[in-house]
């Protein structure tokens, strides 16, 4: 299981965002690096995403992922609203593959879904360039859930939301996945 993966700081999460925009493949990189940070998914439904999860029935780029059962694990799928930079970049994406309605979002240099083991493999190879320590394609999804979780105060939600938006089917799996914060613990006290 991935949750020992690192919790990516914002400033790292920017370091990240910064490299993937270089290079011939930016959009496609993005795309990956928003898939698994802002929709927190794992590598499998990243590669196995399809242009039909993410359109709605006018054709346009969705409010939401509909992460089918089909790719997800255990066949757990779920309803991921669409972040606003996500939307953005997979609305640029789309428009330079000729508004594609079927087939990968993320496709292989040979125009098919990418596998799972290769979008591991990618993150993998991404951070290693980074000099980041402790990352894996897991990184993203342990960052998305734990600022989540982080925020929900903010937003009247509950771990149960943040359990759906996951995918888990045990409320303690989620709890895995956040990171506490030493700062915001040390605060906490100092309101006692």
């Amino acid at each position: 299981m991935g949750t020992s993966a690192k919790v990516l700081t914002p400033r790292e999460f920017g370091r990240v965002l910064e490299h993937v925009r270089q290079g011939g493949a930016a959009k496609r990189n993005q795309c990956i690096v928003l898939l698994s940070f802002r929709a927190g998914l794992r590598a499998c439904e990243i590669a196995g995403l399809s242009w039909e999860m993410v359109t709605g029935p006018d054709g346009h780029i969705s409010t939401t992922i509909a992460v089918s059962g089909s790719i997800a694990k255990n066949g757990r799928g779920r309803i991921v609203p669409i972040h606003a930079e996500l939307k953005t970049v997979l609305a640029s994406m789309r428009a330079s593959q000729g508004y594609p309605t079927a087939g990968p979002v993320i496709r292989s240099q040979r125009g098919g879904h990418m596998t799972a083991k290769s979008i591991v493999n990618w993150f993998s190879a991404l951070y290693s360039k980074l000099g980041f320590v402790g990352c894996s394609s897991h990184s993203g999804r342990r960052t998305f859930i734990t600022q989540s979780a982080r925020l929900l105060a903010k937003v009247g939600g509950s771990l149960r939301d943040i359990q759906e938006l996951a995918g888990h089917r045990a409320l303690t799996t989620t709890e895995r996945y956040i990171e506490g914060d030493r700062e915001a613990q040390r605060k906490l006290i100092q309101m006692l």
